[in-house]
């Protein structure tokens, strides 16, 4: 490509330049890069400032060194082509050239792309006016009973209750109507705190539903990877050194009605349970074949799982 772009910009400086324009968006909206490294791109290939604004809570301005300032409305006189839910400018007086059409043009492609993510951030973010969410809920033609979803990569997710979850670690906020979103966002970060891998280090539910959390959601504000695990952590971790069919084990007991099914999940004789709770319990310290017991086991699971899973 490098070579394609020096050959061209010998022949048709214009030529090479709108290449490498086509070039650096295409490769921005490949990397989903973000709204605000599309205006970055756009100023500095424009050598001009460049803004993005939706009438609302997004609105971006960019210097052709990169740097983002306070952004301020665009010029009447200024270049500017539609962008998704907003519009994208150039701050640049008189029609635009060859090359800056081409930088609008393009920019406002990878633009369209980006704005969604940008849209769902401002639906969860409280500190947004109500108007401002409401407006990016149109902007995503969302309404109705919805929900939001915390993934491991940080990113929020809005989807209405009858949309499929994604594959992988998923906490799931409550649902309800649009303004309830940043409520539903926040709850969702903690259900995620308790999901698990889903490994034999790691055994225990992707998924986990806020509303199901109940009291255990408190455990969250105070447990953390910097805080100091109490006893029941540490024998939990002394017990997980016996063997790769520990935490496995220990999780599906927590989780079952009867040591029986337990077993049964396990696809081990019931004897077999028995003899690995022998030496398991006898590394805890305590018996997790009654109800008080399980329940100690249960909290001593959240905890690990909320001191490994940082807020998010």
């Amino acid at each position: 490509m490098r070579d394609l772009l020096g050959r061209l910009a010998a022949l048709d400086p214009d030529a090479g330049a709108a290449v490498e324009v086509i070039a650096y968006f295409d490769q921005l909206a490949e990397s989903r890069a973000g709204l605000e490294s599309v205006v970055r791109g756009a100023a500095v290939l424009a050598g001009v400032p460049a803004g993005f604004s939706d009438g609302g809570a997004i609105r971006i301005r960019v210097t052709p060194d990169g740097v983002p300032q306070r952004p301020s409305p665009p010029e009447p006189g200024w270049p500017s082509v539609p962008a998704g839910t907003g519009t994208l400018w150039l701050e640049r007086s008189g029609p635009p050239g060859p090359i800056d059409a081409m930088i609008l043009e393009r920019a406002a492609k990878a633009a369209r792309g980006a704005t969604a993510p940008a849209l769902v951030t401002v639906l969860v973010d409280a500190s947004a006016s109500e108007d401002a969410r409401l407006r990016a809920a149109r902007g995503l033609g969302l309404d109705g009973t919805l929900r939001a979803l915390a993934l491991a990569s940080g990113v929020p997710v809005v989807q209405r209750v009858t949309d499929p979850l994604p594959a992988g670690r998923v906490g799931v906020g409550p649902s309800g109507a649009v303004l309830a979103l940043p409520g539903s966002w926040a709850a969702a970060r903690v259900a995620l705190r308790f999901t698990a891998e889903g490994t034999e280090q790691d055994p225990g539910p992707r998924v986990v539903h806020a509303a199901e959390l109940g009291g255990l959601a408190v455990l969250a504000g105070a447990v953390g990877p910097d805080t100091e695990p109490v006893p029941d952590v540490r024998a939990l971790e002394r017990a997980a050194s016996e063997g790769p069919w520990v935490l496995t084990t220990l999780v599906t007991v927590a989780d079952s009605t009867s040591l029986r099914a337990a077993a049964a999940e396990l696809v081990v004789h019931h004897s077999t349970l028995q003899d690995r709770l022998d030496r398991v319990e006898h590394v805890l310290g305590w018996s997790v074949r009654e109800p008080r017991g399980r329940l100690r086991l249960q909290l001593a699971l959240a905890l690990r799982r909320l001191h490994r899973t940082p807020p998010r």
